[in-house]
């Protein structure tokens, strides 16, 4: 969630952008002591706040904060930054199922962390916003996934029609430490700042086995690479990384030479290329990458070319299409089949026969808020058949919990019609909504 900054937070980073834009060779050398300004580290607080999120290794949460008193415990964080007694908690780490099976580490730093985090993030942002290329997308300022797969289209319209879907291996915990601290440090000559964003990448991790036994590794420091995805300051550190490798690919006059465009979002990122030119920038990419001593995925990365083929990004699904009412083919994404199987699982689990104990209307709400946030990011291409299929499993199982918790027989469509699904109870509609039709060259 974004809140609006302060006036006065607003100001200190409008004049840090307009400072950067204007001079891109300056280093800000007094930054340190912007961090703990009482508005920077209270707007920090409220933006961690409304991000909500787990306790760390303390466990303290925030109704825990706000009972001992806000402006009680930010004015203790803001003097240990002043005195230069502040030192990061360990990483509480977790892991996160994966749709194939496997589990990701998820890293949870403390809410005092978190807000000392979110406070670097606001003073530096400014900053290095001015240099990030147009061809990231993922944690800025007014762009978004979204933009990402609009990007991505735009490169098949003009004829960018073979493509190098890649894929990094561990991109947040292989970056390595010298080099990120160097791509800070070309803007950032504030030692107390550096010193800051190092021990927060070699901070241990702290994670709790099966057995319940509490474990505490040094491996970042120890190899030097990695930065906790969960990290407030992650995003904004991985940008910086991955921008050596997008800068470079212009740079080294690829972009030219191999007709090849990069549209990335976070660690994801695909080649749109002209045709021909898929397997000498995937060679390219290979070299950089192992340069930058990140490693490709090779079993998920490849080369594919449009419309015979398709590649997945950002949860979408790019290929050859079909206009019912022009009867003509065109390249578009649409949602990937797998991302519908999700929400109908998500769905078939909020009418779970362990709900009965809730009324109707609860559960309606429920259904309605995670429909539209699905429906609020698979809405660019052909989406209808998706929403319908969406719109049918929903009303069947919506059907199928009043049917058990009125204890009724049959499937209930006399019972519980359509019409009074929507109308009625209030289950909004997929199909109908507005969508973006995305128009492309066959």
């Amino acid at each position: 969630m974004s809140l609006i900054p302060p006036e006065t937070v607003w100001k200190l980073q409008t004049a840090l952008q307009t400072k950067a834009k204007a001079a891109p060779g300056y280093r800000f050398y007094a930054l340190y002591d912007k961090l703990y300004r009482r508005d920077v580290l209270y707007h920090a607080y409220q933006r961690c706040r409304a991000n909500k999120g787990s306790p760390g290794v303390d466990g303290q949460s925030f109704e825990d904060i706000e009972e001992y008193g806000r402006e009680r415990w930010l004015e203790a964080l803001r003097q240990a930054l002043e005195d230069r007694t502040y030192r990061p908690d360990p990483v509480r780490r977790v892991w996160l199922p994966k749709p194939d099976g496997k589990k990701r580490p998820l890293g949870i730093p403390t809410i005092r962390d978190r807000v000392v985090q979110m406070a670097a993030v606001l003073v530096m942002q400014p900053i290095f916003e001015a240099d990030l290329p147009d061809e990231q997308f993922g944690y800025r300022p007014g762009k978004s996934a979204l933009d990402a797969v609009q990007a991505v289209q735009k490169r098949l319209d003009i004829g960018y029609t073979e493509v190098v879907d890649a894929d990094l291996s561990g991109y947040f915990d292989s970056i390595p430490h010298a080099e990120l601290m160097k791509s800070v440090a070309r803007r950032i000559s504030d030692r107390q700042l550096l010193h800051l964003i190092k021990m927060w990448l070699e901070a241990p991790v702290e994670e709790t086995d099966e057995r319940g036994r509490t474990q505490r590794t040094t491996r970042n420091k120890d190899e030097g690479r990695g930065t906790p995805q969960g990290g407030v300051v992650s995003p904004l550190l991985a940008n910086l990384y991955m921008r050596r490798f997008i800068v470079g690919w212009r740079e080294g006059g690829h972009e030219q030479r191999l007709e090849a465009r990069i549209v990335n979002y976070a660690d994801d990122y695909v080649i749109c290329c002209k045709a021909g030119k898929a397997a000498e920038a995937m060679r390219v990419m290979r070299k950089m990458m192992e340069k930058l001593r990140l490693t490709v995925n090779e079993k998920k990365t490849r080369q594919c070319r449009l419309p015979d083929e398709t590649f997945d990004f950002l949860g979408y699904t790019f290929g050859r299409c079909y206009s019912i009412r022009k009867g003509t083919a065109y390249l578009s994404p649409k949602p990937k089949k797998s991302k519908v199987q999700r929400i109908c699982q998500e769905v078939n689990a909020l009418t779970d026969r362990r709900w009965y104990w809730k009324d109707v209307q609860q559960v309606v709400e429920s259904l309605n808020a995670r429909l539209s946030g699905w429906a609020n990011y698979f809405c660019l291409g052909p989406v209808g058949k998706a929403y319908q299929i969406l719109d049918q499993y929903v009303r069947k199982r919506l059907r199928q919990w009043l049917c058990e918790k009125h204890r009724e027989s049959g499937p209930g469509y006399t019972r519980y019609p359509d019409e009074y699904l929507h109308d009625e109870l209030g289950l909004i509609r997929l199909v109908g909504r507005k969508h973006r039709q995305l128009w492309a060259k066959g």
